[in-house]
């Protein structure tokens, strides 16, 4: 799909890269011909991933173990990183989520997935942000976020409320930055299914074949399809392209925000029985 030496010379920061989305996406951008820094919490994840894009790609992955939720974490992180080479792109692709009735959330509950999602990505955006700008860098930001984001969602309260943050920071630094050469954008993913993840918020196999085929294509994305727009995003071609959000849910959110999309489910006879009589 994309030249070989789409993303030659870069050097890209995943966060949350050991797994799922974000090791996807590396992986794509070591293809494309970038470097690659990754970080996450758990260091024996990270090393492993690191092992095996280095079987692949030797010598372009560099990894940290680091908790986004901590801001002076990330600054130390980001500084280790910029002391081998500097970063010009960043993945904003650190998240949290779990399902829940609002009315039982606690207040720690709630921080966990802020500190993870919205403070996280401001913290990681912010610190390479100064170094771009002291620097006279153009750099490019991506940030995963999730249809959600404007529409709202019942039962996954504290990750709406953090992936509208995240989507207002795109927006809000594609201005301020763009003079900058900086350009931030977004990517709103529908059912990309994940190990654990998947698990997690969608308990019943039943409920999760209907949220599976409740778009408009009828099925999950591929990991590849979003890793290759992400790819695209940070590329120098997509350069006129910044403050965006661009949706890959097959159709998702447009589908459910449909008064009347739910009639998909009559039957034939229902259909008939429905076509106005002649008189």
């Amino acid at each position: 799909m994309f030249k070989p030496d789409l993303l030659a010379g870069r050097r890209i920061l995943v966060t949350g890269g050991g797994t799922g989305l974000g090791r996807s996406m590396g992986r794509r951008f070591l293809e494309l011909g970038a470097s690659l820094a990754i970080c996450g919490r758990r260091e024996a994840v990270l090393s492993e991933t690191t092992a095996a894009f280095e079987r692949d790609f030797p010598g372009r992955t560099r990894f940290l173990a680091c908790d986004i939720r901590d801001a002076d974490a990330v600054e130390r992180m980001v500084a280790r990183f910029w002391e081998e080479a500097p970063l010009d792109g960043l993945v904003n692709n650190a998240a949290g989520n779990f399902i829940a009735r609002s009315e039982t959330l606690s207040a720690r509950a709630v921080d966990a997935v802020l500190g993870i999602v919205v403070h996280g990505a401001a913290y990681a955006t912010l610190a390479c942000g100064r170094r771009w700008i002291a620097a006279s860098m153009p750099a490019t930001v991506l940030s995963i976020v999730t249809t959600y984001a404007w529409t709202g969602s019942a039962y996954v309260l504290p990750s709406a409320m953090a992936k509208a943050g995240v989507l207002a920071m795109t927006r809000s630094l594609a201005v301020e930055w763009g003079p900058r050469r900086i350009r931030l954008n977004a990517i709103a993913p529908g059912p990309f299914p994940t190990p654990g993840a998947w698990e997690r918020l969608v308990p019943r196999p039943d409920l999760a074949r209907e949220l599976e085929g409740r778009n408009a294509l009828g099925r999950v994305g591929e990991h590849a399809e979003l890793a290759n727009l992400a790819a695209f995003l940070m590329a120098p071609e997509s350069g006129y392209i910044t403050g965006d959000c661009v949706t890959i849910d097959g159709g998702e959110w447009l589908k459910g925000a449909g008064q009347f999309s739910w009639l998909e489910r009559l039957s034939g006879e229902e259909w008939d029985a429905l076509r106005p009589r002649k008189s």
